[in-house]
């Protein structure tokens, strides 16, 4: 597992925790930040994928 894969879980966990915390607060700029943090953690995981397949050679 690389930085990126780490990083990218954390945000996409932190942006989970923002998202539940803005829908129960009602606070919809707080769940679209933890939506789009959610999402950004993704991308980030992906590439921390993309980048232990090349390592591999596969």
């Amino acid at each position: 597992m690389n930085e990126d894969q780490v990083k990218g879980k954390v945000k996409q966990v932190s942006g989970q925790i923002k998202e539940s915390t803005g829908k129960l607060l009602g606070n919809r700029s707080l769940e679209n930040k933890g939506k789009m943090q959610k999402v950004i953690g993704e991308f980030q995981e992906c590439a921390g994928d993309i980048k232990e397949e090349i390592k591999k050679g596969g």
